[in-house]
């Protein structure tokens, strides 16, 4: 019904948290316009401007599937109220219920999946650095 909308509330706070770490880090030497890192990964970690990045578009590429997804089965259309459920009162608690439960497990799942592939990341980066020294 409307899951989606909880990950979209999620992907447009962690967008604008990504602008203003991208503008500090601007301002800090370590990425430029574009977002690419200017300081050495290996040595300082991987940017956080590229890790949110990362958490914007598995958000964003996850509301536009589930938004298609539901459009397809008739959930979502192109006039108000644009979700179907919205038409009925009685249905309106299970879209909440919905939204509760399944787009917030959703959104915390891809949250913390994106948390460990960043600590991954790092770690990967971190050890191709000493790798190389050994060698």
């Amino acid at each position: 019904m409307a899951c989606f909308l909880v990950s979209g509330g999620e992907a447009i706070v962690v967008t604008a948290i990504r602008a203003a770490v991208k503008k500090k880090e601007m301002a800090n030497g370590v990425v430029d316009e574009k977002g690419n890192q200017l300081t050495d990964p290996s040595v300082d970690g991987i940017c956080w401007t590229r890790k949110l990045g990362w958490l914007m578009n598995l958000l964003w590429g996850g509301v536009i599937l589930l938004f298609f997804e539901h459009w397809w089965h008739g959930e979502v259309v192109p006039f108000p109220p644009f979700l179907t459920a919205m038409n009925d009162p009685s249905e309106i608690p299970v879209m909440l219920g919905e939204m509760a439960t399944v787009g917030v497990a959703m959104a915390v799942l891809v949250t913390a999946i994106w948390f460990v592939v960043t600590l991954v990341a790092d770690i990967i980066v971190k050890r191709s650095v000493v790798a190389a020294m050994e060698a």
